[in-house]
């Protein structure tokens, strides 16, 4: 019976991490160092610590999301998503705050020794990327659970946030690691892998824009209304290749790079649908599409750099 309850409250915590979201959070950090490679400035050591932080970071926005919107009502008996953990009452709040606080600390020291290792004993660099640093871990808690005033993320700027961090900030402050050094070129793959991910985001926002409405959580989806909110997403689609074009053709890319345009099909195809289903489960399928679309474009655009 002991070991049944220990298995339980491991699936509850295993449930509020979403393991299934984390590949996501892997992206900007796969992309940054295939930049790099292409630089000439690959570090292993540097690329395992970023992929381990990010991980960390993503874990705490997702336990801080099961929270806030638990303590705030919006997960309601008529939410469409997956199941969470402290509105179904497998883990109590106090748990969950207390893995907020541990997942943070561990995020923290693990984002240090990325800095130490890309750094060594560069103070300013590292001084600079510790602010960076604070302002990932503050913007993952505060998503969902506000300080004082209503969080972001029922504000409609969760897709802002979503492209600095899973965009330019993910991609570019990992080639900085590698590289240590900025140029514009980068900037191009970077908002696009920022554009994917909030397309990752508004399939989530349309697909809960009915509950989140009634409950007071505004997002973008909610402000624009479907309609609007499906035509942004084609635009968040058709920015991120033209700009993917853009970058290939001017640095050039060799022709394995180009495979990342693949994912214009899987990406076109879940849009359809998007567009013409209203069903919790088709959507909920659709939004998996998209984000291990995004996954795998980092992934084809990065091995084709690193052998550039």
């Amino acid at each position: 019976m002991e070991r049944l309850a220990k298995r339980r409250h491991y699936q509850a915590w295993l449930l509020a991490a979403r393991p299934r979201t984390l590949p996501l959070a892997c992206a900007s950090i796969l992309l940054g160092s295939g930049l790099a490679a292409s630089a000439d400035a690959f570090n292993a050591g540097v690329l395992l610590l970023a992929l381990l932080t990010a991980i960390a970071l993503q874990v705490l926005s997702n336990l801080a999301n099961d929270y806030g919107d638990a303590a705030s009502g919006a997960d309601d008996q008529a939410r469409i998503g997956p199941v969470r953990a402290v509105s179904s009452g497998l883990l109590s709040p106090q748990a969950m705050r207390r893995g907020m606080v541990v997942t943070g600390i561990v995020a923290a020291l693990l984002g240090l020794l990325l800095l130490v290792t890309a750094f060594g004993n560069q103070w300013g660099q590292i001084a600079t990327f510790v602010l960076l640093g604070a302002a990932a871990l503050l913007a993952a808690v505060t998503y969902t659970v506000g300080l004082g005033h209503t969080p972001y993320g029922y504000r409609g700027l969760g897709d802002i946030s979503v492209f600095v961090f899973f965009g330019l900030l993910g991609v570019l402050g990992t080639y900085y690691l590698h590289v240590q050094q900025l140029s514009w070129l980068p900037f191009l793959p970077a908002a696009a892998c920022g554009l994917l991910a909030t397309a990752v985001l508004n399939v989530n926002n349309v697909r809960d824009i009915e509950s989140d409405a009634r409950n007071g959580k505004i997002t973008l989806a909610v402000r624009l209304g479907r309609a609007n909110a499906i035509n942004y997403h084609w635009a968040l689609l058709g920015m991120a290749l033209l700009l993917t074009l853009i970058y290939l053709v001017a640095l050039p890319v060799p022709l394995l790079g180009w495979s990342c345009l693949l994912v214009a099909k899987p990406l076109s195809d879940a849009a359809r649908t998007l567009n013409l289903s209203r069903d919790g489960e088709t959507l909920t399928a659709m939004l998996k599409k998209t984000a291990i679309s995004t996954l795998l474009y980092s992934v084809l655009l990065s091995i084709g750099l690193a052998l550039f």
